[in-house]
């Protein structure tokens, strides 16, 4: 991952800079700089640089096996997801094919050498004098062979072969910006699953938090009816709640399980619930985020590999106009061979003889289609039609840009401010629980009353972990939505304070 990082573009203007900074993978990533296990992996910073890459380099073949025992951080889910994840293989091979194209076009400005070796034998007809041909003819089977080489070189098409390379060029970053955005698609989903997977883990130490207060109830509800201060359905309502919790423990585990199993798919790996992640020691410092959503927007919109994909694609339409309408144009060729010749009649060899001599030609040759029923005109109207389509799409593709982000900041800025809501409601519901507990066992206040308070309490916690983990999932999608994921270096993130284990 350090030798992804080090080759990352950072973004000029400074507001562009603090959103991005923010945003980009600031959801707690714990870089360790870890050395990237697959090449090209997260190269997204530039589409001449994964476009080089992914033509250059081979593709992995091997399968990163998982060891369930050791934790792994995000950083190195990440990158065996783009290792194993068929996704992001097979936006490679589309890459590598794409630059495959580009070197077919760049060929037709080379000359086309051909070895050639012609055995053959004629028979003919040759008139020849009666007197000594009874017929007045001889028939001649004349044996020959000949051994050389064919040069073909078009001298000038009119631009055809410099369309049709940028047209392939075009294309190669069309597919090198695909290739980009499948790494941030298994990224994105890679980060969402270890969060998801993080936000289980935090709701089952919630749970067992509930649990455990649900049992102090029950003690107190038990301790207040041997004291004669409470009656027996006080104490069987206490234990029901007890029991709930107990219940919900156990749906908390399996969903636990499930979210295990989710990031191992993410992976690209067998379905599995073996796999351990390190918890997060950070959390995305909300109040650096700018309030400018336009920022964000322009971000999107220059950053987007999918859209830099689209604009590719129109590029290359706007160069296949050219080629179609460079065929109602003439080319000039080259055309010249060399060749050993040898020829021995078997017929009269006295009169004609055998030989062998070296022989050649040399010649330019025009070629201008005058006619062709009408193909060239329909070539020029379906490439239009398809410029015309891909102009389309690109300005569809921008609308929608434009729309997600909006719809990602909103998201992120309702996550932050119910995140703050959440931290005041648990610590307002674990005063009034405190409080309701202390005045129940000094008998000023009911069972109804405490077993409110702890409901309260119990909401609380869940609440408190949902607003993180929408705070979260909801700043990484930002950022995936911008096209900045895997861009940039992670921001340094405030810390939290741990969790502790779970008995």
């Amino acid at each position: 991952m350090q030798r992804i990082l080090s080759r990352i573009r950072v973004p000029q203007h400074p507001r562009a800079v603090l959103c991005a900074n923010v945003l980009l993978l600031a959801a707690g990533l714990q870089f360790a700089f870890l050395p990237a296990v697959a090449q090209c992996v997260g190269v997204v910073s530039e589409l001449s640089t994964a476009a080089a890459c992914t033509s250059q380099e081979q593709s992995p073949t091997a399968v990163a096996t998982i060891d369930p025992v050791r934790p792994y951080h995000l950083e190195e889910l990440i990158d065996i997801a783009e290792t194993n994840n068929p996704r992001t293989r097979i936006a490679w091979e589309e890459a590598k094919q794409a630059a495959e194209h580009v070197g077919i076009a760049r060929s037709a400005y080379f000359p086309k050498l051909v070895g050639m070796v012609l055995f053959g034998e004629d028979r003919i007809i040759e008139p020849f004098p009666k007197p000594l041909a009874r017929n007045g003819y001889v028939m001649v089977d004349i044996p020959a062979v000949e051994s050389g080489f064919a040069l073909e070189y078009t001298v000038f098409d009119f631009g055809k072969r410099q369309s049709q390379l940028e047209s392939s060029k075009a294309l190669r970053f069309a597919t090198a910006a695909s290739f980009q955005r499948a790494n941030q698609d298994v990224a994105y989903k890679v980060v969402v699953a270890y969060y998801n997977l993080v936000t289980a883990q935090e709701k089952l130490t919630a749970i067992r938090q509930i649990l455990n207060t649900a049992l102090t109830t029950q003690s107190a509800a038990e301790a207040q009816l041997a004291n004669g201060r409470a009656t027996l359905p006080d104490v069987l309502n206490a234990k029901a709640a007890a029991a709930q919790a107990g219940y919900d423990l156990e749906s908390s585990i399996g969903d636990e399980a499930m979210a295990r199993v989710r990031l191992r798919e993410a992976l690209g790996i067998e379905p599995s619930d073996e796999i351990t992640v390190a918890t997060p020691v950070s959390s995305p410092d909300v109040s650096a985020v700018s309030n400018s959503v336009t920022t964000l927007v322009e971000a999107a919109i220059r950053d987007r590999p999918d859209l830099n994909s689209f604009a590719e694609k129109l590029r290359a339409a706007n160069e296949d106009i050219k080629v179609a309408r460079s065929l109602y144009l003439p080319t000039l060729n080259l055309q010249s061979t060399a060749a050993s010749q040898s020829m021995w009649p078997s017929t009269n060899p006295q009169a004609l003889g055998s030989t062998t001599q070296f022989v050649w030609s040399v010649g330019l040759n025009l070629q201008w289609e005058l006619f062709d029923g009408g193909a060239r005109r329909n070539e020029v109207l379906l490439r239009a039609s398809k410029q015309r389509q891909a102009a389309e799409e690109l300005r569809e593709k921008r609308d929608e840009v434009a729309r997600e982000t909006w719809t990602a900041y909103i998201q992120f800025r309702t996550a932050a401010r119910q995140q703050d809501a959440a931290q005041s409601l648990l610590a307002a519901a674990t005063t009034s629980y405190d409080a309701s507990l202390d005045a129940y066992r000094y008998g000023v206040k009911n069972l109804i009353d405490l077993v409110t308070a702890e409901s309260q309490l119990a909401q609380a916690r869940l609440a408190d972990v949902q607003a993180r983990s929408a705070v979260l999932t909801s700043a990484v999608t930002l950022g995936y939505t911008t096209g900045n994921l895997l861009r940039q270096r992670p921001i340094p993130a405030r810390p939290t304070v741990a969790q502790p284990t779970p008995d």
